[in-house]
C-alpha cells in the first residue's frame, strides 16, 4: 500500500502540474559546490527565495539566475546590497527580446550551465530527482544530504 505525501501541494505551470518541493541552490562558480540551498514547495515562485540564496561571505559581487528571479524589486534591492545582475531578461507579451538582449541570455548561459550541471549530477549520479521520502522534514533531509 502506497503512502501519500500531504505535505507537498499540487501546483501548475504553463498547463503542466508539478507535485513535491523545489530545490533552490547558489553555488560557487569556480568549482561547482553548493554554497547554499533552500528547500520549497513546488508551489513557491523562485523569486520568493532568491533573499535566502544570497551569500555575503561569497567572494563574487555577481549574481546569475534564470528569469523567474527577475523582477524590478529584486533588481532594486541587488543594487542596493551592491551586487551586478546578470538575471536573464524575459519577453513580455507584445514586447519580444531584442537580439542584444538574446545574445546577452546566450552569455548569462554559459555561467548558469554551471547550476544546470550540479542537477545533472544529482540525475546521472545520484539516483535522480524522484525521492522516496515522505514528509517535509524527510524531503529536506534527503535533499540536504544530496547536496
Amino acid at each position: 500500500m502506497s503512502q501519500k505525501d500531504t505535505d507537498a501541494p499540487w501546483t501548475k505551470k504553463n498547463g503542466q502540474s508539478y507535485f513535491g518541493k523545489k530545490n533552490h541552490i547558489s553555488i560557487d562558480v569556480e568549482y561547482g559546490f553548493i554554497r547554499r540551498y533552500q528547500v520549497t514547495d513546488a508551489s513557491v515562485h523562485n523569486s520568493q527565495v532568491l533573499g535566502a540564496l544570497l551569500d555575503e561571505q561569497n567572494q563574487g559581487e555577481e549574481v546569475w539566475a534564470d528569469s523567474p528571479y527577475g523582477s524590478e524589486s529584486i533588481e532594486w534591492i541587488l543594487q542596493i546590497l551592491q551586487f551586478l545582475s546578470h538575471i536573464h531578461e524575459r519577453a513580455k507579451r507584445n514586447h519580444p527580446l531584442t537580439a542584444k538582449h538574446k545574445e546577452d541570455n546566450r552569455e548569462r548561459s554559459q555561467v548558469r550551465a554551471k547550476v544546470e550541471h550540479v542537477f545533472g549530477h544529482w540525475v546521472n549520479e545520484m539516483g535522480g530527482k524522484l525521492m522516496g521520502s515522505i514528509g517535509k522534514q524527510s524531503v529536506k533531509a534527503t535533499i540536504a544530504v544530496k547536496n
